[in-house]
């Protein structure tokens, strides 16, 4: 319906169209349009009929390759800002402050795009799209980790800064310093660019947390625990952070769609007291029973939710293994567990199986990933995005974000209103990040492709796009930091408590 009542408010805007297309033929030696078709353009990224918040940088975009034309315009116009953009390399790039101009003009409105091409001494006009433009803003940055979808080995990784309202990209931590170690992990507590951590592994390997200009290196294996500690999510207070420690393995397929397997022979979700250096459970979490993993607190603080599947044997039951979407209150104060599991969404019993439980700021909403089997869902094909209602326990596919590819990571903007996404829609090989619109009643807009300043950027970037998360602000530690503070600090040692 919002998108009919815009639609409907930019036909009432034809006249102010008309007379400024005739100026932009005026521009252009007086041409006019041979045919008018009926269609919108095909163009990478596919941006048409997208929502967008008004924060965020220009999307550039191509006409794409099947398209036979000598010349190009794409004309963006909203009720008072008209800008004519001339197609470059086959690319249209418009300029940031131009591009703000029209963001501003149009915020709870939309863009109209016009393509106007040449072709064969004629010029062709392909049916205008929209950009929706949001008044919810963005947090200015995502964070992310860049590294090759590779399986046993890899090269060059790190962790990195993108500012979504321009194209800059900086680094918070590589592995080029540290002898090609592996970083991975990071977490941002209520998407604070002053607290986070993430983990290195092999060489000068640790957790390394992060609060204001101080890093803290820890080491986090025990005699009581199967691993260093693994995925995080921190309490909302900065006091604790939550973790599965798992022991991972893989395996490779040579007829399944899915390439690669990974599995957990088993695994058990711990709480981390930041400042007492200590690690605690319950039974309930700690189990050799049942396989738990993917903790994630509420913006409370009050309730701690997790995947949690029957154990069976690993690996000649992979297929068996379906993870449940459960929840168990927690008292910050007594550092106390509830006495029993609340299992609101049993996947297991449709035959699916849950990854990635993140519930949004508001505490309205728990967006997961759901698939066939297993606990690692970016290697699924059939992964796709769910969300759970807290208020009433009804769960709905996000069938506007999901695609025929996997769709699997994702995080919530601290205002809860757009959430990022890792798809492999646009090849089947490299997760990319998309960016939806979540309006206050759990309702998805299509989503969009992170811009980029070269549009054949994503196409060239032979790194999948990992743990793709909204913070907001930009993290001011240094990769020079990380890696002496990785290098030279022995590290602290992490105590079990019962």
């Amino acid at each position: 319906m919002r998108m009919i009542v815009k639609m409907q408010k930019h036909r009432l805007n034809q006249i102010i169209y008309c007379i400024g297309l005739c100026f932009f033929w005026a521009c252009t030696g007086n041409l006019t349009i041979d045919e008018n078709l009926n269609e919108t353009p095909h163009i990478f990224p596919d941006y048409t009929d997208v929502t967008i918040p008004v924060n965020i940088a220009p999307l550039h975009f191509k006409l794409a390759d099947s398209c036979d034309y000598s010349d190009a315009y794409a004309i963006f116009e909203t009720v008072t800002e008209q800008v004519k953009v001339k197609a470059r390399e086959k690319q249209i790039a418009i300029g940031e402050s131009a591009w703000k101009k029209l963001m501003e003009s149009a915020q709870g409105d939309a863009i109209e795009v016009k393509i106007v091409t040449k072709t064969e001494e004629k010029w062709v006009a392909y049916k205008p799209f929209q950009f929706f433009v949001s008044a919810d803003r963005v947090d200015p940055y995502i964070a992310y980790r860049l590294i090759e979808p590779g399986y046993e080995t890899w090269n060059e990784m790190g962790i990195y800064q993108r500012n979504v309202e321009t194209f800059d990209q900086t680094e918070i931590a590589t592995n080029k310093t540290m002898d090609y170690n592996c970083v991975n992990c990071h977490s941002f507590c209520m998407q604070s660019p002053d607290t986070m951590l993430f983990h290195i592994r092999k060489d000068f390997g640790g957790t390394f947390v992060m609060r204001g200009n101080k890093i803290e290196k820890l080491n986090t294996k025990t005699p009581e625990t199967m691993s260093p500690l693994v995925y995080p999510s921190w309490h909302p207070s900065g006091n604790f952070v939550a973790f599965s420690v798992n022991s991972t393995k893989q395996m490779f397929h040579t007829t399944d769609r899915n390439r690669i397997e990974v599995f957990d022979y088993k695994s058990d979700v711990v709480i981390y007291d930041v400042d007492k250096h200590e690690i605690f459970s319950t039974p309930e979490l700690f189990s050799k029973s049942a396989f738990e993993t993917f903790p994630t607190f509420s913006p409370d603080g009050k309730t701690l939710y997790f995947c949690s599947a029957d154990s069976v044997t690993i690996p000649d039951e992979y297929e068996q293994v379906r993870y449940n979407l459960c929840s168990i209150t927690f008292d910050p104060a007594s550092r106390q567990f509830g006495e029993e599991v609340d299992t609101l969404f049993k996947a297991s019993t449709i035959g699916k199986s849950i990854s990635f439980p993140r519930v949004s700021p508001d505490g309205k909403f728990l967006m997961f990933t759901l698939f066939n089997y297993g606990n690692f869902s970016i290697w699924h094909r059939d992964a796709d995005l769910y969300l759970l209602s807290l208020s009433d326990k009804t769960v709905t596919a996000l069938d506007v974000l999901n695609s025929n590819e996997t769709e699997s990571y994702h995080s919530w903007s601290s205002n809860s209103r757009w959430a990022v996404f890792s798809s492999r829609r646009i090849d089947g090989l490299y997760t990319r990040p998309f960016i939806a619109h979540i309006d206050k009643n759990g309702v998805p807009s299509k989503p969009f492709l992170l811009p980029q300043d070269d549009v054949d950027y994503y196409t060239q970037l032979l790194k999948s796009y990992n743990i793709p998360e909204f913070v907001k602000g930009k993290v001011k530690v240094t990769p020079y930091q990380v890696s002496q503070t990785a290098r030279n600090v022995k590290g602290v040692d992490v105590q079990f408590k019962n």
